[in-house]
């Protein structure tokens, strides 16, 4: 796409109208203020065929609580900036995170259980609508779990664990049944930028953690699609309904 950072009118639009219905289904989302059409013109091939075409540009005014992605400690990381990421982190937890003590000795551990436990469940809600990002790159996750950087997204029509809403993911990486692995992921990322910042004890902790973002994951799907289903208390069968039934979903 040549990499011009530019907009064309349809994506805005189609941020407002995701963001909006992802709102006021209860997800944690970024919100479209305003939109603004550009006398630009830009050149877009919309679907990689070869096809160019001169489309109105157009600027959408976001707002979030908080920017801050995975990848904004990353980078210092890799960098070797360790006093800046330090300093970054610091004022994260102090703005956003007030639960944790700035004077803790493990408020970066805390910090980073909490970012593991409300991915999982960013996901898990993203699942329970259909909803696939299209791309789960450690910049396009906010370490405040919110859903940010609307681009190729998309909703299923119906269940299909392999549906893909890019369509320059020839690979199918982010496909909507692979989210959330690729959570994992991003936060194993997260885990290594932080670990200049923790002690021995600490890193093993924080290992730990990491290991059980698949049980909360699981937890809060099912959770999500009883209540879907008007699953009243505890079964045994209830997971294997839910199975069965996407099963079904995807055969007919």
């Amino acid at each position: 796409r040549n990499g011009d950072g530019r907009a064309v009118l349809r994506s805005p639009v189609r941020e407002f109208l995701c963001s909006e219905a992802m709102h006021y289904l209860g997800i944690p989302t970024s919100r479209a203020a305003s939109l603004v059409v550009s006398d630009d013109d830009v050149w877009r091939d919309q679907f990689y065929n070869g096809n160019i075409k001169k489309e109105r540009g157009a600027i959408v005014l976001r707002l979030a609580t908080s920017w801050f992605r995975i990848g904004s400690l990353e980078i210092l990381a890799h960098s070797g900036e360790l006093d800046l990421q330090r300093r970054l982190l610091d004022f994260i937890i102090q703005q956003h995170f007030p639960s944790i003590a700035m004077n803790d000795s493990n408020r970066y551990l805390e910090f980073f259980s909490t970012v593991v436990s409300e991915t999982a469940n960013l996901i898990a809600l993203w699942m329970s609508v259909g909803f696939a990002h299209g791309v789960c790159n450690t910049d396009n996750f906010s370490l405040l779990s919110i859903t940010i950087d609307y681009g190729p997204f998309g909703f299923m029509d119906s269940y299909d664990p392999n549906f893909v809403p890019n369509t320059s993911d020839d690979e199918r990486r982010y496909k909507i049944g692979n989210q959330a692995n690729v959570g994992l992921f991003n936060l194993s990322k997260l885990l290594q930028a932080l670990k200049p910042l923790l002690d021995p004890r600490q890193k093993q902790l924080a290992s730990q953690i990491l290991e059980g973002y698949g049980e909360r994951y699981y937890i809060r799907f099912i959770e999500l699609f009883k209540t879907k289903l008007g699953l009243l208390g505890e079964n045994e069968d209830d997971n294997y309904l839910i199975a069965f039934l996407l099963k079904v979903s995807l055969l007919c």
